[in-house]
Order: C-alpha cells, then structure tokens, then sequence
C-alpha cells in the first residue's frame, strides 16, 4: 500500500484490521487454526488475572472469534510447544519463536528495589536452592518449595509468597519457564530445555536486531502506528528504537506517513491491510492491543480510557472492570461488567455512550452481545443496573 496520508476513519480501519476485525468470527466452532492465527497476527497475548468477568487473555480471542473451548485454547497454548510465557507487553503469551528476541531483557533483568527478595538473608543460597529443585524434581509450582520469611500480608494485599517471587525471579532471568496454568490459574515452571524447541533456545540475536524483529511484529500488530505506539508494544523506549525505525523505513518494511489529526508522524506497515469497512461489533478487552495504550485509543477513536481497579469506588468514574464496545470502526460506549457465578448472572453494572452515538442502535447491539458473552460464560440471566438514560434503554434491550 503506497500512501503518503491517511484520514483518520482509514487509520481506524488499519488498526482494526491488524488486529483481525476485518474478519467475520467463525462460523463454526473456533479452534486450533484459528488461535494460531489470531495470536500470531497479535504477537502476543497480555495476561491479567483479574476475574471479575474473565480473565483478560481469553476475552481478547473472544472479542475476534466468538464462543469458543476454553480449556481447549489453553491445551493448544501449554501443550504443542508452539507458545510460551514471557514478558514482552506485560506478561503475555507469545509465540516461541519470541523467546529468543526476549533474550536481551532477561539478561538485564534485575530486582525490583521493594521487592521483598532483595533483603532476604541468604538469599543467593535460597535462589540457587529453589532452581536445584526444579532441576532434580521437575516441574513444580510455589506450593512444592520450601518456605522461606518475608513480610506478612496485610489486608488487601495481592500477596506473593517468597517461593512465588524466587520463581518469578528465575522466569524474569530466563532460568525458567511455564510449563502449565492449574485451574486456580497457579503458574507450573521447568526448564526451558524441557518445553521450548531447541531451535529457539539455540538462536542468538545481538540486542539491536532482537529489537528490530520486535519492531516488525509491532507494526505488524497496529498496521499504523506512531513511533511511542511501536515501542510500547514490546515494552520499548521510543529513544532506542528510533534509529531502528528509520531503517526499516529505509529497507521498505514501513512507510512514513501522515494520519488526518495526528501531531506525531506516523508508520504503515508493509503488510496492513486498508478494507473498505469494518463490520461487526466487540466487547474490548481492558487490556486489549486496540486501547491498551491509552494515548493511541484517543488519537485513534477519540476514546479516553483509564482502568479505575485501584481507584476507591467512591471515586471511580465508569466502574471497575469496564470493557470498551465497539460497533464497526468506532467505539460507541463502555460497559461495567460483573459475573455473578453463584447467582448465575452477568451483571452490568454501568453503560455509558460515547459522544452522540444513536442509543437505540447501540443499545440493541450491546445487548445482543452481551447475551452472546453471557452464554459464553455459562451464565443464565443478564441484569442491569438502571442508573440513567442509556442504561435504562439498554436494560429494555436485553429482556
């Protein structure tokens, strides 16, 4: 695609279609060919744990491909090889062939100054331990190591036992890596030599080429993007890479390019893809490649979007765990979801509109996804909680 300029609408479009909303969810049934295609046109896939409603990793392939088999995603992703966890975005799933591209940030890994680890009395004893046992024993999880003193867990703490943080230490490093997720979503480590394929663990990358390849997986990931957008999707500095991306622009790989509204330059990728439109509708989730980076979502769809988990209730605008809906090439609204396991419902717990959508339009569309989510999750009913305008006509939608 040889351009010189984008509107904006054409920039939605190729972002939308980099992360595979130009295609239709299956009509059948997803399975294996179409995780493997998904999450290699991603490049990753951020985990968050947070349960509120799903796990984060597992609405992001529900928002392109519909109803799917959990534990069958999650068999294709442990089991074949072809996937590992690492840091990349955050903690993420990526395709084992990232683990050497990965390389350069576990070599420079270091602990974190509040890190409890870091005043443990023994502690190169206690790390050289834990990875002796795994070495010996196989795959384990924190719950097999021996305790070792930290400090006590105070109310609404996410606590990490020491074992858990050695372990995670030794992941960070490269030392380990994750084998499996029990059901209770509890990490089971081994060797890399025992779960990666030879291939990759035998690959060496200077850190400047290992840079380079994540750039391409970048670009192709957003389509277009600006140089900020291309480095933070691997976690990089804008400042490092900069150089990089203008080599790739030498060698033709991204085009530079001007976006309708945007004050930065921008990138297209060789490979994007500019469809016509963009049909369909989807549930984001918060941690989402569309509008994980904030300043991207507001360029791109005049969206602002800040995640309010750590914000007391009282203070909080939109809610607590608050998924962005996006109908065609816009995102039209933002819903505050519950699962209500034991009662067996999906709750909504806010609906707002973005900007001046049609409400009706939206309403009916929300609600039809909404039931579609609330089958997916293996839930009976829809309740919505009545708070003003949109969310009483969305509320009449769902029944």
């Amino acid at each position: 695609m040889r351009r010189v300029s984008l509107s904006l609408p054409e920039a939605r479009r190729i972002a939308l279609a980099a992360q595979g909303f130009d295609r239709e969810r299956p009509a059948g049934r997803p399975d294996v060919r179409h995780f493997r295609r998904t999450i290699d046109s991603l490049g990753l896939l951020q985990l968050d744990y947070v349960n509120v409603l799903m796990p984060a990793q597992f609405l992001v392939l529900w928002s392109r491909l519909g109803a799917y088999d959990r534990k069958r995603l999650e068999r294709f992703v442990y089991d074949k090889r072809e996937y590992t966890e690492q840091w990349a975005h955050e903690a993420s799933i990526v395709p084992a062939s990232s683990w050497p591209l990965l390389e350069y940030r576990r070599q420079s890994y270091e602990i974190h100054k509040n890190n409890p680890l870091r005043a443990l009395r023994g502690r190169k004893v206690y790390l050289d331990a834990v990875l002796k046992q795994v070495q010996s024993d196989g795959a384990l999880t924190a719950n097999d190591l021996p305790p070792a003193p930290g400090p006590r867990r105070k109310p609404g703490d996410w606590h990490r036992s020491m074992p858990r943080r050695a372990l995670e230490y030794h992941f960070a490093r490269g030392d380990l890596a994750v084998r499996d997720r029990l059901p209770n979503f509890q990490r089971v480590y081994d060797l890399p030599e025992r779960i990666l394929p030879r291939e990759h663990l035998e690959r060496s990358l200077s850190v400047s080429d290992a840079q380079t390849e994540l750039l391409k997986l970048a670009a192709r990931g957003l389509g277009v993007a600006t140089l900020p957008d291309l480095a933070d999707y691997y976690r990089m500095s804008s400042r490092v890479v900069a150089p990089l991306v203008q080599n790739l622009v030498e060698e033709g790989e991204l085009s530079l390019i001007s976006v309708e509204g945007w004050r930065e330059p921008a990138y297209l990728s060789c490979v994007a893809r500019l469809p016509r439109s963009i049909a369909g509708v989807s549930l984001l989730s918060p941690f989402d490649p569309v509008v994980w980076f904030r300043q991207r979502a507001e360029r791109l769809f005049d969206f602002h979007y800040r995640i309010e988990i750590y914000v007391p209730a009282d203070k909080r605008r939109w809610g607590y765990y608050v998924l962005p809906f996006r109908v065609g090439d816009r995102i039209v609204g933002r819903v505050d979801l519950k699962a209500d396991r034991q009662a067996k419902q999906l709750l909504v717990l806010n609906a707002h509109e973005e900007g001046s959508v049609d409400i009706d339009n939206c309403c009916e569309s929300l609600a039809t996804e909404l039931h579609a989510l609330k089958d997916w999750l293996g839930l009976d009913t829809i309740k919505v909680e009545r708070r003003h305008r949109f969310s009483k006509r969305l509320a009449k939608a769902v029944c």
